[in-house]
């Protein structure tokens, strides 16, 4: 019997800390050869676009499906279906826009764990949506955060976001005028831009201080949020699932520019097993698309905690199964 679970349901049960722990899991599966994860499927439609990704886990004994669709003006809608791997049985449905968020800032979180810091560290974000929050949460989680700044080409977002992050977190979050000022001099940088254009947001000239670059915010291969500079300049470039190097359309465009050799590209299962050693020093790019098996860790998480809890809507008629033509049901 295939659970429901909502996105009120699914709020404050994990933390940005349960969350990294889960997916450092769930890559140390991915480095044993014990997963299959499938690249993005995007259709594009009119007035919209429809993506769609599957993971499976035999460690866990999940798969996991993760379904999302934009429709212009109106926005997007998450949904991922979680299965039991020995038979098949859905389990659960569970509205994936918080997995989604956390899942995309634990990722970093988890690159952040492999780059260490000394002292403390700054942050520059780019962008200030529900990701933004999520990667500054995530960072702040790893590093001694004593500052950070925030850039929204939307004055009253980029000041609700400082306000908001100030008092969650405890440090001054500086709301500033341009992605530039965000960037530049900080030792940790994270850009979650909204920004679906073929012209960078942010760029490698303003990164000279900068350990870590997380860049989540594009994940079309039409777009890019960096620009090459900031892929010549790394000592390493790790990514969250190969996949990204032909969906990322930034990754796309270092490789082409000769920026992005094979001798500095890593996925963060190979940096969190450490069969890929992370430099002491130099500029360290983490570029995430996300992937299903981010989101199949969280789901299996929330319906091992909730999904025996009495009252939640249920659906047993979902996902029936059919034999296979000459079986003979017990």
């Amino acid at each position: 019997m295939a659970v429901m679970l909502g996105h009120a349901a699914l709020r404050g049960v994990l933390e940005v800390r349960d969350a990294i722990d889960l997916l450092e899991a769930a890559l140390s599966h991915e480095s044993a050869g014990m997963t299959s994860v499938s690249p993005k499927f995007v259709t594009d439609f009119t007035g919209g676009a429809m993506r769609m990704l599957f993971a499976a886990d035999l460690a866990s004994g999940y798969c996991a499906t993760k379904a999302y669709h934009s429709i212009e003006g109106a926005g997007t809608r998450y949904v991922v279906s979680l299965y039991r791997l020995k038979d098949g049985e859905l389990l659960a449905v569970l509205d994936g826009q918080l997995i989604t968020d956390l899942r995309t800032g634990a990722a970093s979180g988890v690159a952040a764990r492999r780059v260490p810091i000394a002292g403390p560290v700054s942050v520059g974000i780019i962008g200030s949506g529900h990701q933004a929050r999520a990667q500054l949460d995530s960072l702040a989680a790893v590093y001694r955060v004593e500052s950070a700044a925030v850039y929204s080409p939307t004055p009253e977002h980029r000041e609700s976001f400082a306000r908001e992050m100030s008092a969650k977190l405890g440090i001054p979050v500086t709301a500033v005028a341009s992605a530039q000022a965000a960037a530049r001099g900080r030792s940790v940088v994270a850009s979650a831009s909204s920004s679906r254009s073929q012209d960078p947001v942010l760029l490698g000239a303003w990164l000279a201080a900068c350990r870590l670059l997380c860049a989540v915010g594009n994940t079309r291969s039409q777009f890019a949020e960096a620009d090459v500079q900031c892929f010549r300049d790394a000592s390493l470039v790790v990514v969250d699932t190969p996949h990204a190097f032909e969906e990322a359309g930034e990754l796309r465009h270092a490789a082409k520019g000769g920026a992005l050799p094979d001798s500095k590209r890593a996925t963060l299962g190979q940096v969190v097993t450490g069969a890929v050693s992370v430099p002491t020093d130099g500029l360290v790019v983490f570029k995430s698309v996300g992937s299903a098996l981010q989101d199949l860790a969280l789901a299996a998480r929330y319906y091992e905690l909730l999904g025996t809890r009495a009252g939640l809507p249920a659906a047993p008629d979902v996902a029936s199964l059919k034999r296979p033509m000459g079986t003979r049901g017990v």
